[in-house]
């Protein structure tokens, strides 16, 4: 008997683990997942976007729109800060690791991913990519050797999780 031929790469495989873990979000907007993988394809840290530790969800701001002061934006933890935050390893651990993530990340996040020596970025969508925040984004990968590729999934993506 030959093994089995219909099994998933890695990329689609660690996709839907980021994807899997935004299910956790709260937020009724937007959930976004990370997965951060180590070189030899093992799974270091899972994040997704949420109220900080300690902040009841139920009283959280989820608005998207209004005084600043009153919706998500100034309090919301993106899934890749969450991510490189849940790691429980040796920072020297995710030097080199590659991180899965829905949306493309947004500048702040970006420097987090940069800072703790994350190699490369896969990701779903780019649908902010005309924001000035993903422009930045995309100019600190580039000027500090941080690889970025959007991965399709359209055909071979066989886990439905929408």
């Amino acid at each position: 008997m030959e093994k089995r031929k219909d099994y998933i790469d890695w990329d689609t495989y660690f996709m839907a683990v980021a994807k899997l873990s935004a299910k956790r979000s709260k937020d009724p907007s937007t959930q976004v997942g990370a997965c951060i993988v180590s070189e030899d394809n093992r799974i270091l840290s899972i994040g997704y976007n949420g109220a900080p530790n300690g902040f009841h969800d139920d009283k959280f701001p989820w608005d998207r729109e209004g005084e600043p002061f009153n919706t998500k934006y100034f309090y919301v933890c993106h899934a890749e800060f969450n991510a490189v935050l849940n790691f429980q390893g040796s920072r020297k651990d995710l030097k080199g690791a590659k991180i899965y993530v829905d949306l493309f990340p947004c500048n702040e996040c970006a420097k987090i991913i940069i800072q703790a020596g994350i190699s490369e970025v896969i990701y779903l969508s780019d649908k902010y990519a005309d924001l000035d925040m993903t422009k930045a984004s995309k100019r600190l990968f580039d000027e500090c050797g941080v690889k970025y590729k959007q991965l399709d999934i359209s055909d071979n993506f066989p886990i439905v999780l929408e």
